[in-house]
């Protein structure tokens, strides 16, 4: 009971966990397919619309065209023919009579009006024209040679009607004009019931004045279409043809196509509701969402039966996992398929198998290890009691070597003690005997310095006098140059006066002694330069002098100085030569004493050698005992250990049979 909860509850967490990964995947998915579906939808079905309501009203212009070209053709044809025969007024008459509702699209036929106000038509004809010059097709067809079209108006009748005029010539010299009236009726026929596309509309423009020519809403005929119109989508259309912008066009909610009419100025116009458009569109999106929803559940029920199939062998692997967790390994795993599930039961039924011989084995194993550990106990206890008297045994040995080893090891340190202070005397000797040495070459370096310096001092006092006989001959010098500075002031003085003199004769001369009294001015300016310099070389002099005397006096002083040091230095030169001879003398007593120190040392090393060698060998004695006191303490642990394992691998083997046998095999 407690095996089935468990395979069901791990089989349904398997296929949600599949299911909460599969099924948002496959909702985005579809969602995706079905919005990338209408948007592209919407797309291609706004440019079939656009591309239907252009060839809508490409083939309604058409219509138009065809059906006003083929009635051009007709008047064209009359107005060649009464130009042809060159007719009286009789026959005139006669030829407009036989066009008297000979088209269906004009049935008042053609009719004539003259630059003198006269109106000529068909005798059944029932236009009137007062002023038949001031009409608005006489106009039109002044400035035309042949049938043209004009724009829409209402006639006399009160019909909207289109005239082709133009101006005839049959022999006379009067100005003449024919036209014939063509209604609107049919074209508004044209208009109406020509759009191909369900639910769009069309409608006539006449660019000249805005005109609606044609309408479906009857009374918007005849009307001015205006940007102030109230409905939004005329208003637009007006502003689009008043700025020329006949390209197919989305207007408010609408697309709105135009289409020029060759041979007039008129523009179609045609406009379909996006409404209707997206209709189809949103019929279509609809479907898709529903297909969708439908798609969803269907791929969800298949992804639940395709993953309960595929996981179902889990469940049989999941059982013998449980039994193989409580230590049943009875149990035979069948391989089902030979997909990965197939193979993890493979490879489970090979590990039971192997488990199986596994834990044979370690019964069998188990039991050996008992017997072993048996004899292995009777034996360690056997060699314990032998170990504890060689132990007590190489105890007493270790006792009486010990004490031996402590006597020689005190000869040993005395001796060694004895040469040690031997060395260091000798060693110390040494060192003292090089410092004495190193001294006597220092004494002798500094007597050698002292003569040295007593030479430099006698030349340093040489050069001294030298020095102050040169400062005295430089302050004789600077006498001589203070008396030639003295001459060039009193020179640039009387230059001075000079200069002064000449400008005044240059002032008393007037014009002639204007250049002499720049000159003037400029000797005056370099006599006074020439004197300020005179002034500041003579203090410049007087500054020499007073360095120079200071020099002298400082250069005495420093002659009396040396002096006093040179008769020092004398002193010291025969001092140093005392210390010399003093080092020398106690140089040759130290070496005396190191001779008798090597003696002594070399006695105290041979005494200390034997004494060491006696102690090494006590100390090997004292520690092969040591080690064999050591060894017999270590085969008694040993010992012991070999008998408490041999206990605790009883045990042990004792355990592991008893955890084997829980096992079924």
């Amino acid at each position: 009971m407690s095996e089935k909860p468990l395979k069901i509850r791990r089989s349904g967490k398997i296929r949600n966990r599949l299911l909460i990964y599969i099924v948002p995947i496959v909702v985005i998915m579809i969602a995706a397919i079905v919005l990338i579906a209408t948007t592209l939808s919407k797309k291609r079905m706004t440019e079939l619309a656009t591309s239907n309501l252009n060839s809508s009203i490409s083939n309604q212009a058409n219509n138009i065209e065809s059906w006003l070209n083929e009635n051009l053709e007709f008047f064209k044809t009359a107005k060649q023919g009464i130009e042809g025969l060159n007719p009286n007024e009789e026959q005139l008459q006669k030829i407009l009579d036989s066009y008297y509702d000979f088209n269906s699209n004009a049935p008042e036929g053609l009719h004539i009006a003259t630059s003198e106000g006269e109106f000529i038509k068909p005798t059944k004809s029932e236009l009137e024209e007062a002023d038949p010059t001031s009409s608005t097709w006489y106009k039109q067809g002044l400035s035309r040679a042949n049938m043209q079209y004009g724009t829409a108006y209402k006639n006399a009748e009160g019909k909207n009607v289109v005239s082709a005029a133009a101006i005839i010539n049959y022999g006379d010299d009067s100005i003449k004009v024919i036209s014939a009236d063509v209604t609107l009726e049919k074209i508004s026929i044209i208009v109406n019931s020509g759009v191909k596309m369900e639910k769009a509309s069309s409608f006539l423009v006449d660019t000249n004045d805005n005109t609606i020519l044609a309408h479906r809403d009857t009374s918007l005929v005849s009307t001015t279409l205006s940007t102030d119109n109230s409905n939004k989508l005329l208003s637009s259309i007006a502003k689009a043809i008043n700025d020329g912008d006949y390209t197919t066009q989305d207007i408010g909610a609408y697309v709105v196509a135009f289409q020029e009419i060759k041979g007039t100025d008129w523009v179609l116009v045609s406009y379909i509701a996006e409404d209707v458009i997206m209709a189809s569109v949103q019929e279509l999106g609809n479907y898709l969402i529903i297909t969708g929803v439908v798609s969803v559940i269907v791929i969800i029920l298949l992804i639940i039966f395709v993953v309960s199939r595929v996981i179902a062998p889990l469940a049989g692997i999941t059982k013998s996992i449980h039994a193989m967790s409580e230590g049943d390994f009875t149990i035979n795993v069948q391989q089902e398929s030979n997909d990965e599930i197939g193979v993890m039961s493979s490879k489970i039924a090979e590990f039971v198998e192997s488990m199986r011989h596994m834990l044979s084995s370690i019964s069998e194993e188990s039991e050996k290890l008992k017997q072993e550990s048996e004899t292995s106990d009777s034996v360690s206890k056997d060699m314990f009691n032998a170990s504890q008297s060689q132990a007590e045994a190489m105890q007493q040995l270790n006792d009486t070597v010990d004490q031996l080893a402590v006597a020689v090891g005190d000869i040993a340190n005395n001796a060694t003690t004895l040469a040690t202070v031997v060395a260091d005397t000798r060693d110390n000797s040494q060192k003292a005997d090089e410092a004495m040495k190193e001294t006597v070459k220092i004494s002798q370096k500094g007597r050698e310095d002292m003569e040295k310096l007593s030479h430099a001092m006698d030349g340093i006092q040489t050069a001294n006098s030298k020095l102050v006989d040169a400062i005295n001959e430089v302050g004789t010098a600077s006498e001589e140059i203070t008396n030639i500075v003295s001459m060039i002031a009193e020179i640039a003085e009387e230059t001075n006066l000079l200069s002064l003199n000449a400008s005044i004769e240059a002032a008393r001369a007037g014009e002639a002694g204007k250049g002499f009294a720049v000159v003037a001015t400029q000797i005056g300016k370099l006599a006074q330069t020439s004197s300020e310099s005179a002034t500041n070389i003579s203090n410049l002099i007087e500054e020499v002098h007073r360095l120079i005397d200071e020099a002298v006096g400082q250069a005495n002083a420093s002659a009396e100085s040396i002096e006093k040091n040179s008769e020092l230095i004398h002193v010291a030169v025969d001092t140093f030569d005392q210390i010399y001879e003093n080092i020398q003398a106690s140089n040759a007593c130290i070496e005396d004493m190191i001779r008798d120190v090597e003696k002594v040392d070399d006695v105290a090393t041979n005494v200390a050698a034997i004494s060491e060698e006696q102690a090494a060998s006590a100390d090997e004695i004292l520690a092969t005992s040591q080690n064999m006191v050591e060894q017999a303490k270590t085969i008694s642990r040993n010992s012991e250990d070999v008998a408490n394992n041999s206990h605790e691998l009883a045990n042990t083997s004792d355990t592991l049979t008893s955890h084997v046998q829980q096992f079924k095999i």
